[in-house]
């Protein structure tokens, strides 16, 4: 694997208050995912955070 081959597999994900959901970035590692998801929801909005995995097709599904 080169530099241009680097994969971000884990996503996280915000969902707003009227159900719409955008994606915030993309990490290399759960750990670094959760942490921002975990950052990101204990500012005391609305909004909920979570992490989801790219599988290897593309799509990605909540973990």
């Amino acid at each position: 694997m080169n530099d241009s081959t680097i994969t971000l597999p884990w996503l996280v994900i915000r969902q707003d208050d009227n159900g719409n959901r955008y994606r915030v970035g993309r990490y290399a590692t759960r750990a670094e995912a959760q942490k921002i998801a975990d950052s990101l929801d204990g500012r005391g909005h609305k909004q909920l955070y979570w992490v989801e995995r790219i599988g290897p097709n593309g799509t990605s599904s909540a973990d």
